[in-house]
């Protein structure tokens, strides 16, 4: 018999597969279809600061009454928050798995407080997501990740339950910014977030979406900086995301050294049940390896326990191309 129970952020998990932020987690009704299906954590659909504004934005008069036009930006981002905070006790009060709120937030204002309401509501922990354009060329890069240290500080002096921070992997050192991170007191960071790309229609001329899902090669990019994060930012925990969508996939980002993984695009395209699967694949690879739980196995293969980490840090093809004409 193994045991896939797994700690992540401090709370127990039955098993390392996480249903990522997403309308697919959403509603109650869809929660507990996910729960059915045997995920060991969910992560809600994120409240998003941007959107609140621009629904507020929408219904500003436009005839210079910034009293009216306060009421109006109060309400509708009150009114989002007590929607966001009803469903974090439904969900509570409907499935047993640790339930995780999402905010999507670009600043520290307002926000800080609307983490102590979730805290209050029940939630068992938060994942900040934060996410801008560094496009300003004046601008050092440490103004931008100085946002992030800032909320993480000011939410962490404001709420007890464990916080993580989802990242986006355009950072110049991920490492060192997860570092510092660690040191504010943040107990996880989820790598990597999945953003809008822009793409153009070349036929018509105007400006589209790229593809919104991943692909199980998005694994490789993630899985490296797993490994390399792992072995050196110890004690903080990992939750790998995006491209996982098999059990193999589950597997190597533990073996890379993540506490637990998150899914999202393979439950969009093949439905929950995808993950019964995963987590089935994952107790048949132990029992066949004789591993009775997550701990026995969990970071072998990171930069810091393989024989050659060098393989984590290579970032040319030359190796494999050199003998090719």
């Amino acid at each position: 018999m193994v045991n896939l129970e797994v700690k992540y952020m401090g709370l127990t998990l039955s098993n390392p597969v996480i249903a990522a932020s997403s309308g697919l987690t959403s509603s109650v009704e869809k929660i507990k279809q996910i729960e059915k299906a045997g995920a060991g954590a969910v992560v809600l659909k994120s409240l998003f600061e941007e959107q609140i504004n621009f629904e507020a934005g929408s219904m500003m008069t436009g005839h210079g009454y910034p009293e009216a036009e306060d009421y109006i930006l109060n309400y509708t981002k009150n009114n989002s928050v007590e929607e966001y905070l009803s469903l974090i006790e439904e969900v509570k009060k409907s499935v047993s798995i640790p339930v995780i709120a999402s905010i999507n937030c670009v600043s520290s204002k307002d926000w800080v407080g609307f983490a102590k309401k979730i805290e209050e509501a029940g939630a068992d922990g938060i994942e900040l997501n934060v996410y801008f354009l560094p496009y300003d060329r004046n601008a050092p890069s440490s103004k931008y990740e100085d946002i992030y240290f800032d909320l993480a500080l000011k939410v962490k002096k404001t709420v007890t339950i464990p916080v993580s921070m989802k990242l986006g992997n355009h950072f110049t050192n991920i490492v060192s910014v997860i570092e510092k991170l660690r040191g504010i007191g943040i107990n996880g960071v989820v790598v990597f977030n999945r953003f809008y790309e822009p793409d153009i229609d070349v036929e018509k001329m105007k400006m589209v979406s790229a593809e919104v899902f991943s692909s199980p090669s998005d694994l490789r990019h993630t899985l490296r900086w797993v490994a390399i994060i792992s072995g050196k930012v110890p004690g903080i925990d990992i939750s790998a995301s995006t491209g996982v969508h098999t059990g193999d996939g589950v597997i190597k980002q533990l073996l890379a050294g993540a506490q637990t993984v998150q899914v999202c695009s393979v439950l969009y395209k093949h439905g929950t049940g995808e993950i019964s699967k995963m987590v089935n694949r994952l107790e048949d690879w132990m029992k066949i390896r004789n591993f009775k739980s997550v701990g026995d196995f969990r970071g072998k293969m990171n930069y810091s326990k393989i024989a050659d980490p060098a393989v984590y840090e290579r970032s040319q093809f030359m190796k494999f191309f050199s003998s090719i004409h």
